[in-house]
């Protein structure tokens, strides 16, 4: 399955091993069209990206963009930070991007102690002991993903459910409504069959991403293939294959109100 453009890589500006061109000519070597450089976003305290590097990554990918004849976005992986759905990137950084994930991730500067108690700890603990999550966890991390989705002009939700537990069939509602895609992630194993086949059925809009970390990995669809085969997903909702390029959100903000 060949992809139009890989929306979710990073680099040495997080935690990648690939630079900014190298990610992007792996992408022209294996037959992209366009390429997202997304790091992880500003609260993310081991590797996220940094404010006074980001003049850079800018001029990292426009050289890419000019040396490459591909679309090099200036992109990050913002984190969500708590059940209002605050996320870190900002609104006064919004000039500086062209593409704007978000998820759930670890070892964030959340904005209270409760989020910081059920978006760390209760989701680490009940998935390092593999414990069924309780009702009040599941409520919590939905409703954050939720208003963030309604709040903000996310393009995509990555890796849903990765390493937390929500109502994926409320959440995807939530971004068919509000034009946020749902990321197939190939990195990560971070739906079970019947979790995407509830995501599916809400009829939202996928892409897919590889979510490389190094530069072999750019473009690389083998564990959504696999998913794929067993769950019954339309491939005229997927929105970066057979020649298709997605419609993001953001993009449609920043014309309207930048």
């Amino acid at each position: 399955m060949l992809l139009t453009g890989d929306y979710h890589t990073h680099t040495t500006y997080s935690h990648g091993k690939g630079s900014v061109m190298e990610n992007a000519e792996q992408a022209k070597k294996i037959g992209l069209k366009e390429i997202a450089i997304t790091d992880h976003g500003f609260e993310q305290m081991a590797f996220g990206l940094k404010h006074k590097k980001m003049q850079e990554l800018i001029a990292d990918c426009r050289e890419a963009s000019e040396k490459t004849g591909l679309n090099v976005y200036v992109g990050i992986e913002a984190n969500l930070c708590d059940e209002n759905g605050r996320t870190d990137l900002r609104e006064e950084d919004y000039k500086d991007f062209d593409i704007y994930l978000m998820g759930i991730h670890r070892f964030v500067r959340f904005t209270h102690f409760r989020d910081f108690w059920n978006m760390l700890v209760r989701n680490s603990l009940y998935t390092s002991l593999r414990l069924k999550p309780s009702k009040s966890l599941i409520r919590y991390n939905t409703n954050a993903y939720i208003n963030s989705i309604k709040h903000y002009p996310i393009d995509a939700i990555t890796h849903l459910n990765f390493l937390n537990f929500c109502d994926v069939a409320e959440v995807a509602k939530a971004a068919r409504d509000y034009g946020t895609y749902i990321e197939l992630n190939s990195k990560k194993t971070h739906l079970s069959d019947e979790e995407l086949q509830k995501v599916a059925d809400t009829g939202v809009r996928f892409i897919i991403d590889s979510d490389a970390h190094s530069v072999d990995r750019i473009g690389d669809t083998q564990r959504v293939e696999e998913l794929l085969k067993r769950v019954n997903v339309p491939h005229d909702r997927i929105d970066n294959i057979e020649g298709r390029f997605p419609t993001f959100r953001f993009r449609e903000y920043k014309k309207r109100n930048l």
